[in-house]
């Protein structure tokens, strides 16, 4: 089984679980502090609320019952979703959508090859 990390966001009092394969999990909160960086110099109306990743560890054991872990493609996708529609035209949008699907390319190949080498 592969070696995997998590990644802990948190937006208002909620707290959300993405797993990530070990060698991806960093990116994948380097790429969340950037957008939050970026994300006030947005100006469009539909501009998502996004989580901020708190912590990464090796081990998680969740145990609160309404608590549950999202996949990395899953939350990775969900996010290019929600920047995708945004309308902006005051910002490069690109330029953020470019690494979020930079990071959703890399993911999507890593779960093909897992699939092809049985795990």
């Amino acid at each position: 089984m592969p070696n995997m990390r998590y990644v802990i966001l948190q937006q208002g009092r909620e707290l959300q679980f993405v797993e990530m394969p070990e060698d991806y999990a960093y990116q994948l909160s380097a790429l969340n502090l950037r957008l939050n960086k970026e994300i006030d110099k947005l100006t469009a109306a539909n501009v998502p609320e996004l989580p901020l990743a708190v912590a990464e560890c090796d081990r998680l054991e969740l145990l609160r019952e309404g608590d549950s872990l999202e996949s990395g493609l899953a939350y990775i996708n969900r996010l290019e979703q929600a920047f995708a529609a945004i309308q902006e035209n005051h910002y490069p949008l690109i330029a953020l959508l470019t690494e979020i699907r930079a990071l959703q390319a890399q993911l999507e190949q890593w779960y093909e090859e897992e699939e092809e080498n049985g795990h």
